[in-house]
């Protein structure tokens, strides 16, 4: 049987246009640290909302080909309404909203196609959160959830990716823990950083 792999998203990715520096302050989805295991951690995620578009491409080109789309969507390539009541009568008018960026990007598979997302800042809800203008970029909230995670650093390789999935379902199993979707390919720096200091991740969600 054929394995499947998550984003984002999935995400997670590519050309990430922020100060690697400031990776630190860079808002990040919050969890509990429910268990740690050497380099295995077992996390309880609030929900929050992803942005998400869907490619068909390999593994490797797959973030390269989503990115542009959801970098143009938190850019102001989105619409928001916005009522003004200071006066009578009540205005409205549509505007473009810049979306700060956040980590990480998350990758997943679905068949032969990949599905690409950021994460939304926690301050939008999705009342909140501007539309997107592109059609091939969609809003998403992802429920409070349970996950197993393995952290590392290195380049962003497929084999890499594998090797390190195979040791986190290894731990899974060891766990008697029951995975709930495919796993999550997560980055968190962009493609400058050097691969020594790189924070990536597998994750999957377990009961």
């Amino acid at each position: 049987m054929k394995r499947k792999l998550i984003p984002l998203g999935l995400m997670v990715i590519s050309p990430i246009l922020f100060c690697s520096c400031a990776i630190v302050g860079i808002e990040k989805p919050k969890y509990t640290l429910l268990e740690k295991e050497g380099k295995f951690e077992i996390r309880q995620y609030q929900s929050y909302l992803i942005a998400e578009t869907t490619v068909e491409a390999n593994f490797n080109d797959a973030a390269n080909v989503a990115f542009r789309r959801l970098f143009n969507y938190i850019s102001g390539k989105n619409k928001t309404k916005k009522s003004i009541s200071m006066t009578a009568p009540v205005n409205q008018s549509a505007s473009s909203e810049k979306i700060s960026m956040t980590a990480p990007v998350n990758q997943q598979q679905s068949g032969e196609k990949y599905s690409v997302s950021f994460v939304m800042p926690s301050k939008y809800s999705l009342e909140t959160l501007p539309e997107p203008l592109d059609p091939a970029v969609t809003i998403k909230e992802i429920p409070a959830h349970k996950v197993a995670a393995i952290r590392y650093s290195g380049t962003w390789s497929q084999k890499r990716y594998e090797a390190k999935r195979a040791s986190l379902e290894e731990f899974i199993r060891r766990k008697e823990l029951i995975p709930t979707a495919e796993p999550i390919f997560a980055r968190y720096n962009p493609p400058f950083e050097l691969w020594f200091l790189r924070r990536n991740e597998v994750i999957i969600p377990v009961k």
